[in-house]
């Protein structure tokens, strides 16, 4: 019989105290009691009562829309970001920009967010822009935010490519931008793909910034949630934590099914050339291997 070996216990013991509290919010979520913390048996009324929660379901929406639209932003920022600090080496202020570029990821949120504000507030009273904080503001925070952490993913990948392909190309007549198009965004598209993904979590996720820069009707769901919990739990609470965490594990588990495909077509496409060229060269013959200079050689 196999031992546990300290490793695979602490192993075990992580996960478990990562996910168990999702395990039991999902269970409770189907609690009848009203009481969280008292099991009044098995129903789905929570669910139901969703559809009659407009603040809530308000909230949720609001919050979906923002971390889209950060994500998109934060992708395009973060991207010109990291492609600047990796192929132009040297201009004036490189690492003033570099660390620009990197200090919200360091930088506490109550910090950037009490910035913001002051910001926001001093930018109405001069150019009367914006007139009142709302998802605009927060859309903008989050995306000040996100860009940082899709620049340090992006720039990861970069530095890892071959630039040969892309000087290749544009040896052979393309324009910079059109390489940039054409080669090296589908080369970073995984890097993309994940500081996409890590901007909308982020953002869906996020509560200190949104807190400073949100207005009236313009509050997220966090926001909603975390006012909801100090005058105690509710289970309308846990049956949309539970909505949450279905469609991110379908959404993972999608992303992991369709990235498992492609891996094993690029893997069979690259083995059928392999086999095709072996064919071909043994149909060729041993003369075709042979130096062309000794093939036509007097007797």
């Amino acid at each position: 019989m196999k031992r546990f070996s300290f490793s695979n216990v602490m192993l075990v013991l992580g996960l478990l105290f990562i996910y168990m509290p999702m395990v039991i919010l999902v269970i409770y979520s189907f609690n009848a009691s009203k009481l969280v913390t008292v099991w009044g048996g098995w129903s789905v009324k929570w669910y139901v009562g969703l559809l009659d929660n407009t603040q809530l379901m308000n909230s949720v929406g609001r919050s979906l829309e923002i971390a889209f639209y950060t994500a998109i932003s934060a992708v395009i920022l973060g991207t010109l970001a990291a492609f600047v600090l990796t192929r132009i080496t040297r201009f004036k202020g490189r690492t003033l920009f570099g660390g620009l570029v990197t200090a919200p990821l360091v930088m506490p949120e109550v910090i950037t967010g009490l910035s913001l504000l002051l910001l926001f507030v001093a930018m109405a009273q001069m150019i009367g822009w914006p007139q009142e904080r709302g998802i605009l503001t927060i859309w903008i925070a989050h995306t000040t935010f996100c860009a940082s952490y899709v620049a340090v993913v992006v720039s990861a990948r970069l530095r890892e490519l071959d630039m040969s392909i892309e000087e290749a190309a544009m040896d052979l007549g393309a324009k910079p931008w059109k390489v940039f198009m054409l080669i090296t965004i589908p080369m970073i598209a995984p890097s993309l793909a994940a500081g996409g993904m890590m901007s909308f979590a982020l953002s869906l996720d996020d509560l200190v910034l949104a807190s400073f820069v949100s207005g009236p009707g313009s509050t997220t769901l966090p926001m909603e949630v975390f006012s909801a919990v100090r005058l105690g739990v509710k289970p309308e609470i846990n049956a949309v934590a539970s909505l949450i965490l279905l469609v991110v594990s379908i959404f993972t588990f999608l992303v992991w099914f369709f990235s498992r495909k492609a891996e094993k077509r690029r893997l069979k496409a690259i083995q059928q050339a392999m086999d095709e060229t072996t064919g071909a060269a043994n149909l060729a013959g041993p003369d075709s291997r042979r130096d062309p200079s000794q093939q036509h050689a007097p007797a």
